[in-house]
């Protein structure tokens, strides 16, 4: 949905006040390049046969217009130059402008001679002539040419490009339109391309999730009266200005694709020409409200568009899960090598399944490409359209049903989806997924109360109170219907975390090689001791072992775990397991195990103990080289100095903190590349980098003391004498012990004017230390600051005592106290919720994360009132979780999936910690979870190898 008026590329600076301008050279070698490598290759096909390419640009305007010659001047030269004619033949690149122009495209012509073997030819024109002169000698450069393509659905605008229409068609030359070669071209974007729509993709669904649906819900909650064209005003001015988003873009690269799109009251418009009228905004029981959002960044359009239903009727309902369905089926059609036709295709086969009713109701199509323009001619989803579908192309994906009848009050409602999305190989990537179109976010209901007042676009008696607390959104109340959708939604997501930790676990298992580690180069060097006994070289660190009467080597690091026992008979046996390694040579003999028996009680101890030192010393020293490895070489800083000033936030604390008894605070300064925190001591100085920064945080001070800035690392640093991960400056807003002074028996706090004016210093200072961090933050556009979402927090015990720990876009969080807490939601498996049981009021966490060797996560008594807003972040973020009424071994769990992962598919995978189905088979709990099928086997093994490792962990520990 857009205004069919094309929008306006900045052109660039036309006087010597545009020296801040100037053309990129290279990408205009790079894509002549390519568009004379593309037209010489289907010249016949898209090209028309063309022997030269004539496309001219009309003059400047301040409308919103989107032109095929307006974007091939940006995707060229980076800016549209308005007012000139471009022709291009296989040895020349002719210009026909003005002076100033000519000027700015000199930059041109030595690299366009030296790269490409073409010539830029300059024809300039006076400002009040119309060009015929100059004309006349493009022409007679291009007479050789028999065929001209040109943009056939351009009229011409102004004096230049009228005469030169005129001329070009009093020339006998014969004109073909050259539309379909550059649709072609500009389908499949590069990465500079792709960057672009990413960014504007994301301001339109920021804004469409942080000012549209809150200002909606305000509306409502408040029963004001607000026109659809008033929210559109506030809607631009949030796209132009996208800090009201809460993103941190430059305002002088974005734009509006089209005036925001606000409709309800029955009164719809699916398309691309619709406009945001003057009727007041609708939402009484049974209303739709749709909301349509285009943003651009340096040119490169997106969209997104969602439908709000208030106290939907069940076709309503129906409608819209058959629509989300259909939209959904038509994204992922959006594969390389299908045809647009099929991507259609496969949304009509969705509502021909679940509603033949609707058919006819459905859009005739699903979208268009989208790029420089909103709407990129020749690239609509429509059952026609046989174009193969490339990588890197981006579709504008939107789908709608129009002019349906609700059953009872006969009302008109229409519904409308669309989303940015960029094709891949295999699974599209969704650009505007961030603002959700589940029927649980889109669906509002009401408390049937009387209305306080009467709107004057009522549209009858029937009115209702609507208030947060019965909004669904912020309700704890779940019903049926979502209880189902959720449902369905995790056991979706069970079967693909199923799949893909089949996948990840043979992958790793597959890269399981031998250790490279090397006892002795030469069978010289290895001693023969007189006695066939067991003998251990810390020198080499290695063991001998006497096999078939001879003496052989095995490097300590190929020893899984050694014990020594003792039976009844006084024999003791000392077992030896190694390593299970990949077969390289399949001549050579491989050990798994290997048993001796001695009647030598302490010689045994000696051997197995002498053998275990060295394995830790071993592996400590693997494990301090591993730590080292860790602290990766980084850039240096490079400082500000004379080039810009620095952002600054003084009197800031660090944690983890400096040595020494006293504190002082420091400087946190933003330069070219990074941060740097330092206080007036030499020693006192923290280099934080842009790119060593994994997440960066930002919570401001509301229930606690401290106003926060954390950042979470790729690569440890050092603190001071600490090495770390995770790096934080705060401010204390108020003291955390305040002293109580003298007060007379006849005084109070609510009347006593000096408590009063304390209080309210404090609250002025708390709230000028959240802007100043927040106005950091903002400007600091390296980073993209995530702050927690505390509505969504929950108390529990991540280390010894109680926290409040918050979810954030990409992280949960908890940056009050240390130890730090900072999980990236990119990295967990599953999560199971453990003691759930009806009477107890706390229950468990635990996050399995997708690195089995990572020690599970426990989040300890959380509270039972929690565990409903838990479930729905989850589901929402597309997290498989689970129940369970007890604590699970998870050590053990993950232990027996990496060695049998096959065995774990064939067992449901993580299905075993289904509660429902596990009821279904047995009454009883197991705190095992899954049991390979041949654990019996080797229980004897896991046993000794549990206690093995339990008492090697100790002995470290000590």
């Amino acid at each position: 949905m857009a205004d069919p008026r094309n929008g306006d590329a900045r052109a660039p600076p036309s006087g010597p006040a545009g020296h801040t301008y100037a053309i990129d050279v290279t990408k205009f070698i790079s894509r002549s390049r390519a568009l004379y490598a593309h037209w010489n290759e289907h010249i016949t096909d898209l090209w028309g046969s063309a022997d030269a390419l004539a496309v001219t640009t009309h003059p400047s305007s301040n409308d919103l217009r989107y032109l095929k010659s307006s974007a091939l001047h940006i995707w060229l030269l980076g800016y549209e130059f308005p007012d000139t004619i471009m022709v291009f033949t296989s040895k020349q690149i002719h210009f026909l402008c003005s002076k100033k122009r000519a000027t700015l495209l000199e930059v041109l012509k030595q690299p366009a001679r030296d790269e490409l073997g073409i010539d830029v030819v300059m024809h300039v024109k006076a400002k009040s002539d119309d060009g015929a002169a100059q004309m006349e000698a493009v022409f007679r450069s291009i007479r050789e040419s028999q065929v001209v393509g040109h943009i056939a659905r351009e009229a011409p605008q102004g004096k230049l490009l009228e005469t030169w229409t005129e001329r070009l068609k009093n020339a006998k030359f014969q004109l073909v339109d050259i539309t379909p070669g550059l649709t072609d071209i500009f389908g499949a974007k590069d990465g500079t391309e792709i960057i672009n729509v990413k960014k504007a993709a994301y301001l339109s669904s920021s804004v469409m999730k942080n000012v549209v649906v809150p200002k909606l819900e305000k509306v409502i909650d408040e029963e004001k009266d607000v026109t659809h064209s008033l929210l559109m005003a506030l809607t631009e001015k949030a796209v132009l200005d996208p800090t009201k988003a809460g993103v941190k873009l430059k305002p002088e690269c974005v734009d509006i694709c089209y005036p925001p799109i606000f409709q309800s009251g029955g009164k719809f418009d699916l398309k691309p020409s619709a406009v945001s009228n003057d009727d007041l905004l609708t939402y009484d029981p049974g209303s739709v409200i749709i909301c349509a959002v285009g943003a651009r960044y340096n040119s490169y359009c997106s969209n997104v568009a969602r439908t709000y239903l208030i106290d939907a009727s069940s076709l309503q309902r129906k409608a819209y899960e058959v629509l989300l369905k259909a939209h959904e089926a038509a994204i992922n059609g959006l594969r390389s090598g299908r045809k647009l036709s099929s991507v259609y295709q496969a949304a009509v086969s969705v509502v021909e399944k679940e509603a033949p009713e609707l058919v006819d109701k459905l859009t005739k199509s699903a979208g268009t490409g989208i790029g420089l323009e909103f709407r990129e001619s020749g690239l609509n989803i429509n059952a026609k359209n046989d174009k193969v579908l490339r990588p890197q192309m981006v579709f504008n994906v939107s789908l709608g049903f129009h002019n349906l009848e609700c059953e009872s009050k006969k009302k008109i409602f229409s519904l409308f989806l669309a989303d940015t999305v960029i094709v891949k190989d295999e699974d599209p990537e969704v650009l505007t997924a961030k603002c959700s179109k589940l029927v649980t976010d889109v669906t509002y209901y009401k408390e049937e109360k009387p209305r306080k007042k009467a709107r004057t676009s009522s549209s009858g008696p029937e009115n209702y109170f609507i208030n947060k607390t019965s909004l669904r959104s912020y309700s704890n109340v779940v019903s049926k219907d979502e209880l189902q959708m959720r449902k369905q939604h995790q056991a979706e997501l069970a079967r693909k975390k199923n799949e893909e930790t089949l996948i990840r676990l043979i992958g790793s298992t597959a890269k399981t090689t031998s250790t490279d580690s090397v006892a002795y180069k030469n069978v010289n060097d290895v001693p023969q001791p007189r006695d066939l006994m067991i003998q251990v070289d810390m020198k080499k660190e290695a063991v001998l072992l006497p096999i078939y009467g001879s003496m052989v080597p095995f490097h300590v690091s190929t020893i899984r775990t050694v014990s020594n026992q003792e039976d009844s008979n006084q024999n003791n046996y000392i077992r030896v397991i190694f390593n299970v390694i990949t077969m390289k040579n399949q001549g050579a003999i491989y050990l798994k195990e290997v048993s001796f028996k001695s009647k030598d009680s302490k010689r045994s101890s000696e051997v197995v103990q002498a053998i275990k030192n060295l394995r830790r010393q071993v592996n400590a020293r693997e494990s301090e080289r591993i730590e080292r490895g860790t602290l990766v070489n980084q850039e240096k800083l490079r400082l500000a100095g004379n080039k810009f000033r620095p952002l600054r936030l003084s009197g800031l604390w660090i944690r983890p903190q400096f040595s020494g008894r006293k504190r002082i605070p420091g400087t946190l300064e933003a330069h070219a590349n990074g941060f740097r925190y330092s206080t007036t001591r030499t020693n006192e100085t923290v280099d934080v980098l842009f790119a060593n920064v994994k997440h960066a945080f930002f919570q401001p001070a509301e229930k606690e003391m401290l106003t926060i800035m954390h950042f979470h690392l790729h690569d440890h640093i050092m603190v001071g004498s600490k090495k770390t991960k995770d790096v934080q400056f705060y401010v204390e807003v108020m003291d955390a012990v305040q002293s109580l002074g003298r007060r007379s028996s006849s005084s109070s706090a609510y009347d006593d004017p000096d408590e009063i004016y304390e209080e309210q210093r404090e609250r002025d200072r708390k709230k000028q230390i959240n802007v100043d961090f927040d106005h950091f933050a903002t400007r600091v556009s390296a980073l993209e600051f995530d702050q927690p979402l505390r509505e969504l927090g929950f108390s529990g015990v991540t280390h010894k005592e109680r926290v409040f720990i918050i979810p954030a876009s990409s992280c949960l969080v908890m940056l009050t106290e240390t130890p730090f807490l900072v999980v990236s939601l990119c990295e967990i498996e599953i999560v199971n919720l453990e003691r759930v049981q009806f009477g107890l009021k706390n229950f468990d966490m635990a996050i399995v994360f997708k690195d089995f060797k990572k020690d599970v996560l426990k989040i300890n008594l959380i509270d039972t009132s929690s565990l409903e807003g838990i479930k729905k972040w989850l589901d929402a973020i597309d997290i498989k979780y689970y129940e369970s009424k007890v604590n699970l071994s998870w050590r053990l769990i993950l232990k027996k999936i990496t060695d049998d992962p096959q065995g774990f598919r064939d067992d449901g995978g993580w299905e075993f910690l289904n509660l429902e189905r596990n009821d279904s088979e047995s009454d009883e709990e197991s705190d095992q979870g899954y049991e390979p099928p041949d654990a019996e086997d080797e229980s004897d093994e896991s046993e000794d190898e549990d206690s093995e490792s339990m008492s090697e962990d100790e002995e470290e520990e000590e």
